[in-house]
């Protein structure tokens, strides 16, 4: 068994000696090492991880998934939906000295919204303009009522960015970034360490007990555990759901646990290339057939002894847009191979499957492999690194992408992307012209039922033809030393570190 690298160690030891004895470091290990680290710019569920700790936001949720005050205080919104007036938290500065106002929340949006390559302009697509009413206060004025909106600003839509920082730094903003977070940023190594310390000036600076972290990519789940049993690591994310009972039997380390609002699943090509010219790109009866081989139970109990929720919609069995009336499939394996002979499909045919390397989506893969093969479908599994094979599904590189979705609050963040023609996030190039419209008819509704309804629509489109499958939904499984207090898990996954002690 490994544990850490000497160069990580070194660099742990390095920036704890010369600290006095009250001085205190929280080292987090991180499944992957995030992207750039610009808010504008970055789309790993990781970097949101690290975010936490020096990006604040305009608002954060709760754990009832209620909006509440973060750089904002409040918000109202124009009887006819298409503004949005939101009243900031007076005394705030970035790390590099300069105020929060109206001035530089108008710059950070404007950023979102115009920079290229912005992974934030779809989540701010019906925004027309922002303008600043006085000092504090800045009006958000949309092309049409945009019910998610302060949804997306609980993200990387609301964080803030020091305008001078970022005018000087241009699309390098990344490699030193100035936010208004508890933790202002020092240094990063690629692939070793991401390090912050606390922030004077913070406004919440009353609560922040811990003077710095150190963020550790470690991929092995097993060496992740270990480091934490053997007190290289504070607390670790993305724990495997088979170490879950070696760690409740540990005296040493507690585990904090909240079902995910994200969900893993399948891409199918179904538009991009010479990739979606097979049977299962081509027919939706095909795919439909690979919906009902798969026994999402079975791989629930097998791989996560049970932790994890079956799914087969983008949100979760207990959200609240959840759609009762098309429960999780049954495996039916009568039902998959009589589809397959509808569609046509006679012999077998393969599949070039691809799947981020790591244990758990491997063990799953497998099963999906074992389970396809009965009606004919050759899963071939070909294992990525996580980051290459994000840039292979955007360029049509596969015919299955088993994908790993982190999660939003609002349904429209864990829809609209991926399935909106051209859509940054819809890896399978699916199109269908209805589908867009019901999903921008459910960014006007206002009211949940209302909303609902309209994603009751939508979801008998998707599941008829299929372009993803959803398998299973994560319980967010984070593990920590018992000298941690205060940590509690929230269903977005981010490790928020405000009010933590270290003991």
């Amino acid at each position: 068994m490994k544990t850490l690298g000497l160069a990580a160690v070194a660099a742990v030891l390095a920036l704890t000696t010369g600290f006095s004895a009250a001085q205190t470091t929280l080292r987090i290990g991180l499944a992957e090492d995030p992207d750039v680290l610009d808010p504008t710019l970055a789309r790993t569920y990781v970097g949101r991880i690290v975010f936490a700790s020096f990006c604040d936001k305009l608002f954060d949720i709760d754990d009832k998934l209620n909006v509440v005050p973060q750089l904002a205080l409040s918000y109202e919104v124009a009887p006819d939906g298409k503004a949005v007036t939101i009243k900031l938290r007076p005394g705030v500065k970035f790390h590099d000295g300069e105020d929060l106002d109206a001035e530089a929340a108008k710059f950070s949006l404007d950023r979102h919204l115009t920079m290229t390559g912005s992974f934030r302009k779809p989540e701010l697509a019906a925004v027309d303009r922002v303008d600043t009413v006085d000092p504090l206060t800045i009006r958000i004025v949309l092309k049409t009522p945009f019910s998610p909106l302060i949804a997306q600003l609980t993200d990387r839509a609301g964080m803030m960015l020091s305008p001078k920082a970022a005018k000087e730094s241009g699309d390098k903003f990344g490699l030193k970034p100035v936010c208004a977070g508890p933790y202002k940023f020092v240094e990063r190594v690629q692939q070793d360490r991401i390090v912050v310390e606390r922030f004077a000036d913070y406004w919440n600076k009353a609560n922040v007990h811990i003077d710095r972290i150190v963020y550790l990519p470690i991929v092995d789940s097993s060496v992740r555990l270990a480091n934490l049993k053997s007190g290289g690591l504070d607390l670790i994310e993305r724990l495997l759901a088979t170490d879950i009972k070696d760690v409740r039997a540990d005296p040493r380390l507690k585990l904090s646990t909240a079902l995910s609002l994200g969900y893993q699943g399948i891409d199918i090509n179904v538009g991009r290339g010479e990739a979606a010219k097979g049977p299962l790109g081509q027919s939706a009866k095909v795919r439909q057939a690979l919906n009902y081989a798969i026994d999402r139970e079975a791989i629930t109990q097998v791989v996560f002894n049970g932790e994890f929720v079956p799914g087969n919609q983008w949100i979760n069995p207990e959200h609240p847009y959840y759609q009762e009336g098309f429960p999780v499939p049954r495996r039916d394996l009568a039902k998959a191979k009589a589809l397959m002979k509808e569609a046509g499909v006679n012999g077998r045919f393969a599949v070039d499957f691809m799947v981020p390397k790591g244990p758990e989506s491997q063990a799953v893969a497998e099963m999906i492999q074992a389970m396809a093969a009965e009606i004919g479908i050759d899963m071939k599994i070909r294992v990525t690194e996580f980051a290459t094979s994000l840039k292979q599904a955007e360029a049509g590189q596969f015919q299955a992408f088993f994908l790993d979705w982190s999660g939003r609050t609002d349904p429209d963040g864990n829809a609209y992307v991926f399935y909106i023609c051209k859509g940054p996030q819809n890896n399978p190039a699916y199109c269908n012209p209805e589908v867009d419209r019901l999903l921008d008819e459910s960014r006007v509704a206002a009211d949940l039922a209302g909303r609902k309804a309209i994603y009751q629509k939508l979801t008998k489109i998707i599941l008829d033809d299929n372009p993803r499958l959803y398998i299973y939904h994560r319980r967010v499984l984070i593990a920590h030393t018992a000298r941690l207090e205060g940590y509690k898990q929230m269903p977005d996954g981010l490790v928020r570190v405000v009010g933590l002690r270290l003991k």
